[in-house]
């Protein structure tokens, strides 16, 4: 992977936040930002999160982060609201928050009250004691850190650069986990996170940023070192089945479906895509989960697969087994939770076409471009993980707790009201 870092841009998005009475920081912390963001092998459509620490004109210090509803890719100042940090600071070695008071208190101690919510990682953010904090999804790490028993490969990789964090679900535990990490290891310049991504850390926006690239790099090396091709973005190249595509409709839009007022399907063929979907295991691979725990909210647990010469009712057949088994992972998982939970609509978000290709569906033309963007880069990394070694994603308890996070319910009781 190659840094995309240039001094002479760097140096006007500072000017340019210098002009607007902001920070040279800020202005760093969007370009680098913008970086990352450009690079879909670092992150996608609102994955991944920055930050940077700066002292108010008061001699307070705050702490930007990305807020939620931004891409890295197009973010502005606003992209990065500004919190008060020493009340973030405080809860490190205080009683456990529930992910609801964990916002409340970003939202308490954000400066402007329009602003958008924080990142749920922030506090992780706060924690780590350095003014630029990056974090990202890479595609080569995912390819690593969707193996069993990595801990001790990270050491032969990295040596005590890097300190590994157990799959800790993201929010409030993942950072007190990773800040006790941290301290644990404070020479460290990353943070590796199992079945989840990267942090980068460092006083310097550039160094930040190009640790980031150097730990990708030597990710992607030891892919090479096994003798497994991690292929980059790839176009389509494999031709659409109209007639597939209007029986899929069809049978998508019937009544009481999620789609029965519209629904978009972005079709997906690439090399790498049809290598995953001629794959004899395919049905034990893409029932093992997604590749990091956030892109279960967009494209459910797993797919939903068909052979390319199905019929309407064969698909309308197999819509109704997955929504069985959808129904028992709920029921199954749903039983164990302290809080009752309200159930999602129990269709696919992807649909493999055997041999073929993938369709990635949604409610709008962007929601299925997006999903079709993450399947694009997850069946690359899980292409990369299974001849490295086994994909193995986190286990169907915790995907189900990323599905069903109460912030997610939340949404769902604002908008029923």
């Amino acid at each position: 992977m190659q840094s995309r870092w240039n001094d002479e841009d760097a140096n006007r998005y500072a000017e340019a936040a210098r002009a607007a009475s902001q920070s040279d920081a800020l202005g760093l912390r969007i370009y680098s930002s913008r970086i990352i963001g450009g690079d879909p092998d670092l992150v996608l459509h609102g994955g991944g999160n920055t930050s940077v620490k700066v002292v108010a004109d008061n001699g307070s210090k705050l702490m930007h982060i990305k807020g939620s509803g931004w891409d890295l890719d197009t973010i502005e100042a606003p992209g990065l609201p500004a919190l008060h940090l020493a009340p973030l600071l405080e809860v490190r070695d205080g009683p456990k928050l529930s992910d609801l008071d964990m916002v409340a208190l970003l939202r308490r101690n954000l400066i402007a009250a329009d602003a958008p919510n924080p990142s749920v990682e922030a506090l992780l953010h706060a924690f780590l004691p350095f003014t630029f904090v990056d974090h990202t999804h890479a595609t080569a790490i995912l390819a690593l850190a969707d193996q069993p028993d990595m801990r001790e490969t990270v050491k032969r990789i990295y040596g005590s650069r890097v300190a590994y964090v157990p799959y800790v679900m993201p929010g409030f535990d993942l950072s007190i986990a990773g800040d006790l990490v941290y301290r644990e290891n404070p020479g460290c310049e990353g943070l590796w996170l199992e079945n989840h991504g990267l942090f980068t850390f460092a006083n310097d926006a550039r160094k930040s940023y190009e640790l980031m690239i150097e730990f990708v790099t030597m990710a992607e090396q030891e892919l090479d070192r096994a003798g497994v091709t991690l292929t980059g973005p790839q176009s389509n190249d494999g031709q659409e089945d109209q007639d597939l595509k209007l029986r899929l409709e069809r049978a998508l839009s019937q009544s009481n479906s999620p789609f029965e007022k519209a629904v978009f399907l972005d079709y997906r063929s690439t090399s790498a895509i049809r290598d995953y979907v001629a794959n004899e295991r395919l049905e034990d691979i893409a029932r093992r989960g997604t590749v990091t725990p956030d892109h279960v909210i967009r494209i459910k647990p797993w797919p939903m697969i068909i052979e390319a010469d199905a019929s309407e009712a064969a698909i309308l057949e197999a819509l109704e087994a997955y929504a069985a088994r959808y129904r028992s992972y709920f029921e199954r998982n749903a039983a164990r939770q302290s809080e009752p939970k309200q159930m999602l609509d129990a269709y696919p978000r992807v649909i493999i076409v055997r041999h073929k290709g993938m369709y990635a569906l949604g409610s709008t033309e962007k929601a299925a471009r997006i999903a079709g963007d993450l399947c694009e880069q997850a069946t690359r990394a899980i292409n990369a993980a299974e001849a490295y070694g086994k994909f193995t994603p986190i286990g169907e308890a915790d995907l189900f707790d990323m599905e069903y996070w109460s912030l997610e319910q939340a949404k769902l009781k604002v908008a029923a009201h």
